[in-house]
């Protein structure tokens, strides 16, 4: 599920927006203040953002030009604002779309949609694994839930994604063990339980509880 980034100050026109984008199976996070876009940003992580330009403090201007320092992530500007000017001016800050209000919801859905095909290859993404609110990225083997993140082991982000990429489904431990030390050598059966202990401690540290659940002498499951 791909977050998209709400940066609207009209709390009407934000929650119709992120109702909207949730029902075409989106995961809208609203900007909840407006003096510290960055650190919303960097907790949230989206995928895109939909920026206003006419913001309190600092206008979309500002902000879209600041996350442009540092990140590529695509950048929607949505705006009542329709001269020249100001599409120009948002498109060399960074933002890579600008839509005027009012705008049919569909060609916004269809812009998303066109701009997250091409930047993440919408088909066959695999960067992230997503469950129960658990997203875990693949590439930097960190994990977040509810705005907090921690950093795994090599070991402790393959078995969680081999949970993931299962879940629902019981993964037996001798799949595990397999896929995590091919060797010829014999591997104690408790150096997996050892390994599942660290993931749940660190998991407990972002208030993930009883998240990877053990079928006892058959394996675990998320």
């Amino acid at each position: 599920m791909y977050k998209i980034m709400i940066v609207e100050d009209d709390p009407s026109v934000s929650g119709a927006l992120a109702s909207v984008l949730e029902s075409w199976g989106f995961d809208a996070r609203r900007a909840e203040t407006f003096d510290d876009i960055l650190e919303q940003f960097e907790s949230v992580k989206p995928d895109l953002v939909l920026m206003d330009l006419n913001l309190p403090e600092r206008n979309g201007f500002f902000w879209t030009g600041e996350i442009r320092k540092f990140s590529s992530v695509p950048i929607i500007f949505i705006s009542s604002a329709d001269e020249n000017m100001n599409v120009i001016t948002a498109l060399n800050q960074g933002a890579d779309d600008y839509i005027t209000k009012p705008f049919d919801i569909s060609v916004l859905v269809s812009k998303i949609r066109a701009l997250l095909r091409r930047t993440f290859d919408y088909t066959s993404r695999t960067d992230f694994l997503e469950h129960k609110g658990v997203r875990l990225d693949t590439g930097s083997n960190e994990v977040s839930y509810n705005g907090k993140t921690i950093d795994l082991s090599k070991n402790e982000a393959k078995i969680l994604k081999i949970l993931m990429e299962n879940k629902d489904r019981i993964v037996r431990r001798e799949q595990l063990m397999d896929a995590l030390w091919k060797t010829d050598c014999y591997i104690d059966e408790n150096t997996l339980s050892v390994n599942v202990n660290r993931l749940r401690r660190k998991l407990e540290g972002i208030d993930l509880f009883d998240y990877v659940i053990t079928r006892k002498g058959i394996g675990y499951m998320v």
